[in-house]
């Protein structure tokens, strides 16, 4: 069904107040309320824009990632001195790992180079390790309260309706257009409220597919007539099925063989020990799950196995030991389920 689109009326670029005044008349009444909404803090803003990369809000606040991150290291000094197990410990749960240590990465540039003070110019924020132009210009908007060009995925989708742009929203036209037209639109005296409502209307009513053209604050700038044609994206890769197999082994004290990581993904991190199908063929199977990964979806089964000689990376864990241990999440909650049921 498409989208009651109101008619267009004026360009958001030509009246660029008037468009500010209705989007900040509409996020003052109906804005969400985020703990790092609340802070102007570089740090914890920091936190929550790695995590909310590739990841819900509703993730990140329902499970208490957020909170519990800020608990075990509540400073960019504790995290910069961060180990790997603690750090990991973390973030468990969150996925895509690389960007728990980009992060302490960039805790140990802000101590080492900036004496444990955020730079505020956006030069030295791209120099900091994994931030780009878009973390950078949050910090500058969000902590700093300077204008910039912010553009995430509800932002880019929100501009190529309102220009009615057909370009690919990945492409580098595209991407360069959009951060001019931000910056264009931005609130030079309210940046940081500015562009969460700019978020937060990508978010709820210039929704994916078929937005809330109706309940649109700023329907009148907007000048396509088929939003939910756009923003135009490549094709998804398509999604290849593979398969897990891992045993479930213990020892007469009751430890647990476990596998820790070293490839890049998830280096560091614990799980069961994967076998070859063919090793697995002939073990009982006591469990099996699926979960996605990128462009795979998985299919985890775990085998009953009564010996193994433990290979390289694999230890022998106590239980005492394992709740300390970062696990990947599929792992974690087979091993909850395996030692509820064995």
């Amino acid at each position: 069904m498409a989208a009651i689109k109101p008619r267009y009326m004026e360009s958001p670029l030509e009246l660029p107040e008037a468009f500010r005044k209705a989007l900040g008349k509409w996020f003052s009444r109906d804005g969400k309320d985020f703990p790092w909404r609340r802070t102007r803090d570089p740090y914890a803003i920091l936190v929550s824009e790695m995590m909310l990369q590739q990841t819900r809000v509703a993730t990140v606040l329902g499970k208490g990632y957020y909170t519990r991150f800020l608990a075990a290291f509540p400073d960019v000094a504790s995290l910069a001195a961060a180990d790997d197990t603690s750090l990991l410990k973390a973030w468990e749960g969150l996925g895509y790992y690389r960007r728990a240590r980009m992060l302490r990465d960039a805790a140990a540039a802000v101590i080492g180079y900036h004496g444990g003070v955020f730079p505020s110019e956006e030069k030295q924020l791209l120099a900091l390790p994994g931030i780009g132009p878009y973390t950078a210009a949050a910090l500058l908007s969000f902590s700093f309260g300077k204008p910039s060009a912010l553009v995430d995925g509800n932002v880019s989708r929100v501009l190529s309706r309102l220009m009615d742009d057909p370009a690919p929203i990945e492409s580098s036209a595209a991407v360069k257009k959009h951060r001019q037209w931000a910056l264009a639109l931005c609130d030079p005296g309210d940046p940081r409220t500015h562009h969460y409502a700019m978020m937060e209307l990508g978010q709820t009513v210039c929704r994916p597919g078929v937005p809330l053209c109706e309940m649109c604050p700023v329907a009148r700038f907007c000048k396509t007539r088929e939003p939910e044609k756009l923003p135009v994206k490549k094709k998804a890769p398509a999604v290849t099925e593979i398969t897990e197999h891992a045993i479930w082994l213990r020892d007469p004290a009751g430890r647990i063989l476990l596998h820790c990581e070293t490839g890049s993904r998830r280096n560091g991190l614990w799980k069961l020990p994967l076998r070859s199908a063919d090793f697995c063929s002939v073990l009982p199977q006591l469990f099996e799950s699926t979960y996605p990964i990128t462009r795979y979806k998985v299919r985890l089964k775990i085998h009953a196995a009564e010996t193994c000689l433990p290979g390289k990376g694999d230890e022998w864990i106590g239980l005492q030991r394992l709740g300390s241990l970062p696990l990947a999440a599929p792992f974690r909650r087979a091993l909850e389920r395996l030692l509820a049921d064995f």
